[in-house]
């Protein structure tokens, strides 16, 4: 009787403890059932005005106008891969251009899963004009899918 009484006592301490730790990291894991995921987005510049992103812009293609608070933002990219991120980033500054990157959580289900298989074919594409065109229908895909 005495050994069951232990034990028991044991099994509910020992049961308070690793309810307490996995309570404790509930919200650290949380994100992981969530329907939202991080996104590079590779930003040009922003602008005060459409006719100053328009004069400083003409040469870049592709690219994605994103109006926030009275600003213009320049996206030329959007993956979700940092090794693309890079190539996408590379290719611009070999033209002369500084690009910036941004982590924005995007929840449109169907857009992730076309940057995941989009993601694939950056991941193979080793010249400019495939990463151009590769990046020109996921900015096309995120104007038509998120905005």
């Amino acid at each position: 009787m005495k050994k069951t009484l232990i034990l028991m006592t044991v099994a509910i301490i020992s049961g308070g403890i690793i309810g307490i730790f996995l309570f404790s990291n509930y919200e650290k894991t949380s994100s992981l059932f969530s329907d939202k995921k991080k996104l590079y987005f590779l930003e040009e510049g922003v602008y005060s005005t459409k006719n100053l992103l328009d004069y400083n812009t003409k040469n870049i293609n592709p690219k994605l106008v994103v109006e926030k608070d009275g600003r213009y933002h320049l996206y030329v990219g959007i993956t979700g891969n940092q090794k693309n991120m890079s190539k996408i980033k590379k290719m611009y500054k070999n033209k002369g251009y500084s690009i910036y990157e941004k982590e924005l959580e995007i929840d449109n289900l169907e857009f992730i899963s076309n940057i995941e298989q989009f993601d694939i074919l950056l991941d193979s594409a080793n010249n400019e004009s495939d990463i151009s065109a590769i990046e020109e229908v996921v900015l096309s895909n995120y104007e038509n899918l998120v905005m």
